[in-house]
């Protein structure tokens, strides 16, 4: 009994050990002026979407944090992690439970080890009240496994909600960028509208006085319909993409709206850092290893199965079979001692235990490497696309100039005679279609920001 006390708080865990992934010295793909090298670690990680500066934005993100299921379906979770460890714990306690018991018994007459021998009453009240004591002493580290498992659980569900909460913020922020992005190009499609509209009256009167040619009318009307096309397809996209934001926050897609507005959403500059602070910032990566830590708490709980137990128990209390004068001194009973178990025969199952709790533990390992690659992966992806996206919209800005240069001048040319209205119509459909590339090119700009942010943890502000 000394042995096993003196050995009270042995773990038969394994060493914790978290996989180990080669870190490059910087992302390979961090290149160009629009990210820095230099993280703001002070400023506040959940207002990272002000720094697009917009005041709907935040109001959005607001509700839905307030207001979102799927957050609150996260957060549920968590509270169950929490009770969990918190039942747990208290394994680690004593336990003390109360009963009592009153009955009108008859016993048989030719009952085995008849109570005061043949000469007793068949029938007789029987009264219990009683204690009982219980604590287990953790010897082998088994409970206290049990409960770093839970904490470890816990902490991993702690950092799931975060994770929701990163992803359902982001998707927000994104969402709403692409509906700004629509908002600006239907504000180029109706001044484009309006243009065509112009040309085509101008042309048909051209083609009342004999001018211009049928032709040239139909060509004209055909920009303005083909135009007018492509806003209602556009109003259609943008209506799923305020659904969208609707479901988002919380609120009903048919009483929910947003006021267009064709604003130019802010460029953020996000710093990136090295790629070894992303395992300490990403919520995921962090719920990752936090459920390496429980299935290596796990495999001690299984190996501990394989010692005895200890458990101190005492009883007291009163019984009597005269109710009237149940709480006296002759009545009181009490009992007191240890009580060691010990499985002697299971036909394997702890060893089957312990197999299972360390091929867990690998897995809980491997899905963690994984997470962490896909971690990496997920930022070298964005600053990639930051990247080529920064360098295809300076090219589109040079095509947009040209293309306007080429209409001024397929328009001149048409007015003096000297070229015919197909010239202008490809020099339209180009402008048109250059402008709307460089829109579409800021709208993906932006958006890769926002998963750029959300692949590094989120929580920077301008530096």
């Amino acid at each position: 009994m000394a042995v096993a006390i003196g050995s009270v708080g042995c773990s038969q865990a394994p060493v914790a050990d978290t996989p180990q992934l080669p870190l490059a010295s910087a992302f390979k793909e961090a290149r160009g002026p629009w990210v820095s090298a230099e993280p703001a670690d002070n400023v506040p990680r959940p207002a990272w979407w002000a720094l697009y500066g917009d005041p709907e934005m935040d109001a959005l993100q607001q509700q839905l944090l307030a207001n979102s299921p799927d957050l609150g379906s996260a957060l549920a979770r968590y509270q169950q992690a929490s009770a969990a460890t918190d039942a747990l714990r208290a394994a680690q306690s004593p336990s003390l439970g109360t009963s009592l018991n009153a009955q009108r018994i008859r016993q048989s007459e030719r009952r085995p080890l008849r109570v005061l021998g043949p000469t007793s009453p068949d029938y007789y009240n029987s009264g219990t009240l009683g204690l009982d004591f219980q604590y287990e002493l953790d010897l082998w580290g088994r409970v206290r496994q049990q409960v770093g498992a839970g904490e470890a659980l816990q902490q991993a569900a702690q950092a799931d909600l975060a994770n929701a909460r990163l992803a359902l913020q982001a998707r927000l922020a994104d969402t709403l960028i692409a509906l700004r992005g629509l908002d600006r190009e239907a504000a180029l499609l109706r001044e484009t509208e309006a243009a065509y509209a112009r040309a085509a009256e101008t042309i048909g009167r051209r083609h009342q006085g004999g001018i211009a040619s049928g032709l040239d009318l139909a060509r004209a009307q055909n920009q303005l319909a083909s135009t007018r096309s492509q806003l209602r397809q556009q109003q259609a996209q943008r209506a799923l993409l305020e659904h969208a934001i609707a479901a988002l926050v919380g609120a009903n897609a048919s009483s929910f709206s947003i006021e267009p507005k064709a604003v130019e959403v802010a460029m953020p500059v996000v710093p990136v850092g090295l790629p070894s602070t992303l395992l300490q910032r990403r919520p995921d990566i962090a719920a990752a290893q936090r459920r390496v830590s429980a299935a290596n708490a796990s495999v001690g709980v299984a190996r501990s199965a394989v010692f005895p137990s200890l458990v101190l128990g005492a009883q007291a209390g009163y019984q009597s079979s005269d109710l009237d004068r149940f709480i006296q001194a002759p009545n009181l009973f009490w009992a007191i001692g240890p009580t060691l178990l010990v499985n002697l025969l299971d036909g394997g199952r702890r060893k089957a235990d312990i197999s299972r709790a360390e091929a867990s533990l690998d897995e809980a390992g491997q899905n963690y490497r994984g997470v962490v690659l896909t971690a990496f992966q997920q930022v070298e992806d964005q600053l990639a696309l930051l990247s080529q996206y920064g360098e295809a919209a300076d090219a589109e800005r040079d095509a947009t100039a040209a293309a306007q240069r080429s209409l001024d001048l397929a328009s001149n040319r048409y007015r003096e005679g000297v070229a015919s209205y197909l010239d202008v119509v490809a020099a339209q459909t180009a402008n048109l279609q250059a402008r709307r590339n460089a829109l579409d090119l800021d709208t993906r700009q932006r958006r890769a920001s926002v998963q750029l942010v959300r692949a590094l943890g989120g929580g920077w502000s301008q530096p």
